[in-house]
C-alpha cells in the first residue's frame, strides 16, 4: 500500500546525511577509478590492441578495427543508463553505484587477462568485444548516479559546483591511465611492453576498484531520494515514466552533452593516434603522451572553475559561450594542429581541453535538472549515455577517416557541426539554476 505524504522537513530529519567530505571523496573517487578504466582502454585502443588483437597486415585497418571496439562501450552506455538508472530510482543511489563499480572493474580486470590474436585467433578480438562492452555497461550506470550523489547532497546555491565533484574524475581518471602508460614506455622497451606491460595499467583496476567501494559502501541515501521514498512516489518502470513524461528533457540533454564528446574523444583518442602516426604526425608515443597530460592539466583546472561560473551566470549562458568557443576553435583546427609544430601542438592540445573543462564542468548539474526525482537518475544517465553514443563513440572513427581522406581541417569542421547542434539545443532549453531538486 502507498506510503501517504510526509512533509519535506520530517523527511528530511529523518533521513541521514552524508557530510561534504564524504560527498566529495565518493563521488571523486569513484568516477576517476571509472574514467581511469574507461582511458586506459582508449590508448590501448591506439597503441597496443590494433598489433595484438586483430590480425597483421595493413596498419590503418587495424587501427580501425580496434577504434570500432572502442565503440562498442558506447553502445552499452544506454543499456547500462537504462539497467542502473532502473535500480538507481526503484533501490536507491547507493546500492546501484556500487555495482555499477564493480561491472566496470571486473572487465576492466579481464582485458588485462585476455591472450593475443597469436594465441586464440579470432576468439581475441571477440572477448575483448564483449569486455569492453562490460566497461560500457558500467560506465552506464556510473555518472548518473555519482551526479545525483553530489547534487542531491548540495547547499543552495552552489550545486554546479558540487556537480563538478564527479566531473573531476575525468581529468583524473585519464591524467593515472596515461601517466601510467608513458611510465611503462619509458621503463620497458617496446617488446616487452608489448608482451605483457601493457596489461599492468587494467590490473591495477582491480586494486582501485577495492578502494572505491571502500568509500561508497559508508554513503547513506541522498535526502532527495528519501523523501520520494518516504512519499511512496518511486516510479514502478522509470525507463518507461522517463520516455513518456520527460522525453523533451532526454532529448535536449542529449543534444547539450554532443559537443562537449565529440571534443573530448577527438582532443584525446584521435589527436594521440594521427600524432604518432607516421602517415600524421609522427611524433614518438611517449612524447605524445606527455603533451596530453600537460594538456589534461587544464581540463582539470577548468572544470571547478566551470561550476562556479554556473552557479553564477547560470547554466545555459555559460554554456552557450563555452560551444561558440568551441566552433570557431573547431574551425581553427587544420591550420592550427595540421601544422605538426610542437609549440601548435602543445597549445592546441592546452586550449582545447581547457575548452573541454569548461563544457565539461556544469554537465553534473545540468542534466540532473532537468528531471523529477522519482525518475531523475535514469534521465541524467540515458541522456548523459545516449550523447555518448551520437557522439564520442563514432567520433575517433570519423575523425580518423576523415583526416585521412580529406585532411585534418575537416577534423575540424566535423567538431564546429557538433557544436552547432548543442548551440540550437541550448537556445532551445530553459535556465534550471533555480529549480529545486525535490
Amino acid at each position: 500500500m502507498a506510503v501517504g505524504h510526509v512533509p519535506d522537513a520530517v523527511a528530511e530529519d529523518s533521513a541521514p546525511r552524508n557530510s561534504t567530505r564524504q560527498v566529495v571523496v565518493a563521488s571523486l573517487v569513484g568516477t576517476s577509478i571509472e574514467f581511469y578504466d574507461f582511458y586506459v582502454y582508449a590508448t590501448a585502443a591506439v597503441l597496443v590492441f590494433p598489433k595484438l588483437f586483430f590480425p597483421a597486415g595493413d596498419p590503418t585497418a587495424a587501427t580501425l578495427q580496434s577504434l570500432a571496439t572502442f565503440a562498442i562501450a558506447f553502445v552499452a552506455r544506454p543499456v547500462g543508463s537504462a539497467l542502473f538508472g532502473h535500480f538507481g530510482d526503484r533501490i536507491g543511489r547507493k546500492s546501484t553505484l556500487v555495482a555499477s563499480l564493480l561491472t566496470m572493474g571486473i572487465s576492466t580486470v579481464l582485458i588485462g587477462l585476455l591472450p593475443g590474436y597469436a594465441s586464440i585467433g579470432v576468439a581475441a578480438p571477440l572477448l575483448l568485444a564483449l569486455c569492453r562492452f562490460g566497461q560500457g555497461l558500467g560506465l552506464g550506470g556510473e555518472w548518473g548516479g555519482a551526479a545525483l550523489l553530489a547534487t542531491e547532497n548540495a547547499p543552495s546555491g552552489k550545486r554546479a559546483t558540487f556537480g563538478t565533484f564527479p566531473q573531476l574524475g575525468a581529468p583524473i581518471g585519464f591524467f593515472v591511465a596515461n601517466g601510467l602508460f608513458l611510465l611503462l614506455s619509458e621503463t620497458m622497451d617496446d617488446a616487452t611492453f608489448l608482451a605483457w606491460g601493457w596489461r599492468v595499467p587494467f590490473l591495477v583496476s582491480a586494486v582501485l576498484v577495492i578502494v572505491g567501494l571502500w568509500v561508497r559502501l559508508s554513503l547513506h541515501e541522498t535526502p532527495a531520494f528519501a523523501k520520494v521514498v518516504e512519499s511512496g512516489a518511486r516510479a514502478k518502470v522509470p525507463f518507461v515514466q522517463v520516455f513518456r513524461t520527460g522525453l523533451k528533457g532526454l532529448v535536449l540533454g542529449t543534444f547539450i552533452m554532443l559537443a562537449t564528446y565529440v571534443l573530448f574523444y577527438l582532443m584525446t583518442v584521435f589527436t594521440l593516434s594521427y600524432g604518432t602516426a607516421e602517415s600524421g604526425l609522427g611524433y614518438s608515443r611517449s612524447e605524445f603522451l606527455v603533451f596530453l597530460l600537460i594538456g589534461v592539466v587544464f581540463f582539470g583546472l577548468t572544470v571547478p572553475i566551470a561550476g562556479v561560473l554556473a552557479d553564477r551566470f547560470g547554466r545555459r549562458s555559460t554554456l552557450l559561450v563555452i560551444t561558440s568557443a568551441i566552433i570557431v576553435f573547431g574551425l581553427l583546427m587544420g591550420p592550427w594542429f595540421g601544422s605538426g609544430s610542437l609549440p601548435a601542438v602543445l597549445s592546441f592540445l592546452i586550449v582545447g581541453l581547457a575548452l573541454m573543462g569548461l563544457t565539461f564542468g556544469p554537465m553534473g548539474a545540468v542534466l540532473p535538472e532537468l528531471f523529477p526525482t522519482a525518475v531523475r537518475y535514469t534521465g541524467a544517465s540515458v541522456s548523459y549515455n545516449l550523447a555518448s553514443l551520437l557522439g564520442a563513440s563514432v567520433a575517433p572513427y570519423i575523425a580518423t577517416w576523415l583526416a585521412g581522406s580529406h585532411g585534418v581541417g575537416w577534423v575540424g569542421v566535423y567538431l564546429a557541426a557538433m557544436g552547432a547542434l548543442t548551440l540550437i539545443a541550448l537556445l532551445i532549453s530553459r535556465e534550471t539554476k533555480d529549480s529545486a531538486l525535490d
